[in-house]
């Protein structure tokens, strides 16, 4: 996953907090528009999410956010 995605992954998890608190949960689908405009992209971050780190439909901001910081 490039910088830019890392970056706006973090973005929306801190903007998701920031509007409904700590326990905000969210999918791999809130990094992008309605509009698949980017599929490579979203494939990328699809196979970090279910494959790579099996993670559930929902999971909390915090949580994603912790793990792409880590990375």
């Amino acid at each position: 996953m490039n910088q830019v995605m890392k970056t706006k992954i973090i973005d929306v998890c801190n903007k998701k907090i920031e509007q409904k608190g700590e326990q905000v949960g969210l999918s791999f689908y809130a990094f992008f528009a309605n509009k698949n405009t980017n599929p490579q992209m979203l494939m990328q971050v699809a196979t970090w999410w279910i494959e790579t780190h099996q993670l559930d439909h929902f999971e909390k901001a915090t949580k994603i956010k912790k793990m792409v910081l880590d990375m």
